[in-house]
């Protein structure tokens, strides 16, 4: 082969092999967008609607916002692959929450897990003037206000979310007002009178009886809330009140109100088993054991006063969640 014959294949070789790349080049398809959607949620579970959602990123001149829809939920579209993102999450009353760096691959559908908004507790610029135990105190007095319909006590329900915690005397002080109120004395009368009337257990019939069923009804709440109130959360660092949700789904705000025998908030904020509420039930019942007559005494009354300990408190976190706030007047001013 000549070199002029060489030279023509060569050049020929090198146009068809040139067109081909430029043809590939043409037709190369643009990088997939990438998309990320989540649900923000607060440490109970519950969705947080209204929250905003802001992505940042060295593609981004200024960070994009969306926010969260009625179920908590948010989606981040046409995102550039291959480039590094950060997410913050902010709401009114929550301490905000940022993610780690996230990177998309070409066409990839992230869901973002994990997005839990814990209660913003620090308020440096009370905290200069105010004490914590000062700040729960003012709070425990508004709580002492609240009754439904202005009449029965309502002392413990929490609706600020950012109510500090307890000291141990405002435990004590707490179950002893309620202890005393003239409305929790009445109700133990009423309790009494409805056994009286049917007759339950074995105390007989007469004034003497009914005394004696008022008194175990008292002696049922008062060791109740002295134990589950002050005694046991005092030792065990733990909130004995019910923290109003009010936000979320009927769903998530259904299972916060019948976990409310179960799981509790301790003193550091942060949801635990409800060890305080537990053993009160199982000691109460116990106690019961030393005023109720000989027949009714045994392990039946104590499981069967737990049981009905632990379906009240269930039902009270349904009424609370759902009912009470309306018919509660001072509880109605306050934020939640």
């Amino acid at each position: 082969m000549s070199v002029k014959h060489y030279l023509f294949f060569l050049i020929l070789s090198f146009s068809i092999t040139s067109a081909a790349g430029a043809q590939h080049l043409i037709s190369a398809p643009e990088p997939q967008t990438g998309t990320i959607i989540g649900t923000v949620t607060d440490v109970n579970d519950g969705t947080v609607p209204g929250a905003t959602v802001a992505l940042e990123g060295p593609s981004l001149s200024d960070p994009k916002r969306v926010e969260t829809n009625d179920n908590g939920f948010f989606q981040l579209d046409h995102l550039n692959p291959e480039m590094p993102y950060r997410i913050t999450v902010s709401a009114r009353g929550f301490a905000d929450w940022r993610s780690p760096e996230v990177i998309l691959h070409p066409g990839q559908h992230m869901d973002l897990t994990g997005i839990r908004l814990r209660i913003e507790t620090a308020v440096t610029s009370v905290n200069a003037v105010f004490s914590t135990e000062e700040i729960a105190r003012e709070q425990e007095r508004a709580q002492e206000q609240q009754r439904v319909l202005g009449i029965i006590p309502n002392f413990y329900t929490v609706y600020d979310r950012n109510a500090v915690p307890l000291t141990p005397k405002l435990k004590f002080r707490l179950a002893f007002k309620t202890t005393t109120d003239p409305v929790t004395i009445l109700g133990a009368a009423f309790l009494a009178g409805i056994d009286q009337a049917g007759n339950n257990h074995h105390f007989g019939q007469g004034g003497e009886a009914y005394a004696q069923r008022f008194g175990a009804h008292y002696a049922n709440g008062f060791t109740d809330i002295m134990i589950g109130g002050a005694i046991l959360p005092t030792i065990l660092h733990q909130d004995p009140r019910y923290f109003y949700q009010g936000t979320g789904t009927k769903k998530s705000r259904m299972l916060h109100a019948l976990s409310n025998p179960f799981i509790c908030r301790g003193d550091n904020g942060r949801s635990q088993p409800n060890y305080s509420a537990l053993g009160s039930y199982l000691a109460s019942g116990a106690i019961a054991n030393a005023y109720y007559p000989a027949s009714d005494r045994g392990p039946g009354l104590t499981f069967s006063t737990t049981l009905i300990d632990v379906v009240a408190d269930m039902a009270n976190g349904v009424i609370q969640e759902f009912v009470l706030r309306k018919l509660t007047p001072s509880a109605k001013k306050q934020p939640h």
